[in-house]
């Protein structure tokens, strides 16, 4: 890193214990790279955070979530942003079984059983294959009201939860996993289990910091899905799950120059009813091809029926905003 004036840096994050463990996270790596310099952290409250009555999916795009933070930047009081991309230690999902009851598996759970999620992906995609379950939404909660806490109340309404593994690691509840959910039956969610720092595209200084947190295969990897999920027009709220893998990986002076990129893609309907889903496979030799590759996947998806799952989603959205007003 060239010589530099500053001597101390500020990451942020939303205030929620995953978040701020995530940004302690990267403060401990930068620090044990560039021990000559300081690096401090700063945690907020977002308007998101504040939301605690309705359905994530209703609450609207991630500015909710990132807005004080992004302001902060910009004005200079802070210097990086810690985000969760989808919380890439481990990107699949996970069961989580109430204490004290014996099931070990999606398929254990008797009929009527309620599971309890956040996310439209993982309702749309296991409505498929488990049509007697009963799906939950999970509100936003605070760290006094989390959402184990939720499951194993003994008047609570949950049988299990599903949950990014990542998070749950990375809390130290790794050991509340009941069983791995993975494709076929449960497609992650973009980018899911990796983190990512935002700077300002004008400090050059904090951008030669961030190079040395950069683990290029899962950049890789995430930049494919993202591209794909921008060519579909989606966000968090959409039942869009991936599944990518990189193999042939060759390495010039420790840096990534060519692998094979498998990337699979499906969009689902609320109900379940239509599932849609395409893999492709090529060649990489940069993150423009792999962004590529992902939205040539996005394009394959909207043409082979995609496109309709999405805009009837849309379709109910702005049906039901007009409803509400």
């Amino acid at each position: 890193m060239a010589s530099s004036s500053r001597t101390s840096f500020v990451l942020a994050s939303r205030a929620s214990n995953l978040a701020q463990i995530q940004t302690n996270i990267v403060r401990d790596d930068l620090e044990a790279a560039f021990p000559a310099l300081s690096f401090g952290t700063s945690f907020m409250t977002t308007e998101g955070d504040k939301n605690q009555s309705q359905a994530l999916y209703l609450l609207g795009g991630k500015a909710l979530w990132t807005k004080e933070l992004e302001v902060a930047l910009k004005e200079n009081v802070v210097d990086m942003l810690v985000h969760s991309l989808k919380d890439r230690e481990n990107p699949v999902d996970s069961l989580v079984v109430k204490h004290g009851l014996p099931y070990k598996t999606l398929e254990d759970l008797p009929e009527g059983s309620v599971v309890g999620t956040s996310s439209v992906r993982r309702v749309a995609q296991l409505r498929r294959s488990f049509p007697g379950l009963v799906f939950l939404d999970v509100l936003n909660i605070n760290p006094r009201n989390t959402r184990l806490a939720k499951l194993d109340a003994p008047d609570g309404p949950y049988t299990a939860l599903i949950l990014a593994k990542a998070g749950l690691v990375r809390l130290g509840m790794g050991d509340r996993i009941t069983v791995d959910l993975t494709a076929p039956i449960l497609f992650h969610a973009v980018s899911q289990g990796a983190l990512a720092v935002e700077i300002r595209a004008d400090d050059q200084e904090a951008q030669e910091l961030c190079k040395t947190l950069t683990h290029e295969e899962t950049q890789w990897k995430c930049l494919a899905e993202r591209a794909l999920l921008r060519e579909l027009e989606g966000g968090c709220s959409v039942p869009v799950g991936v599944s990518t893998s990189l193999s042939q990986i060759d390495k010039s002076d420790g840096k990534l120059t060519r692998a094979t990129l498998e990337i699979t893609g499906c969009v689902t309907s609320l109900d379940g009813s239509v599932h849609v889903q395409d893999t492709l496979s090529q060649e990489v030799k940069s993150i423009q091809d792999a962004e590529e590759l992902g939205r040539n996947l996005a394009i394959k998806l909207m043409s082979d029926g995609a496109k309709a799952i999405l805009d009837d989603i849309t379709q109910d959205r702005r049906k039901r905003a007009n409803e509400a007003e």
